[in-house]
């Protein structure tokens, strides 16, 4: 029997490798703030009833229609939090946050 060929690895994925392993990435206290998402938390929408948090306003109306259906579906109520918080983070903790 033979020995098993080496694995070949291109430059660019040993660099990515590198700086995955030598660069702080916001574990523990340190990126506890930015893994929550900041003041504005990851959501972008709250709900002006119930003050519940949603990605997007889709689905702030899918909340709105289950839990109030009674009243008037009025988008504008509905708080901007990244608006207000200016944004989510943009720390060490968000993998790929500063690429958008």
């Amino acid at each position: 029997m033979g020995k098993a060929k080496p694995a070949k690895h291109t430059a660019a994925e040993i660099k990515a490798k590198e700086h995955a392993a030598t660069t702080n990435m916001g574990g523990g206290k340190a990126g506890l703030v930015d893994r929550k998402g900041g003041a504005a938390g990851h959501a972008k929408f709250q709900c002006h009833i119930c003050k519940t948090a949603a990605p997007s306003i889709t689905s702030m109306k899918a909340h709105h229609d289950s839990k109030h259906p009674l009243l008037p579906w009025e988008p504008e109520k509905c708080t901007d939090l990244h608006e207000v918080f200016g944004g989510t983070t943009q720390g060490v903790g968000v993998r790929g946050s500063k690429k958008k």
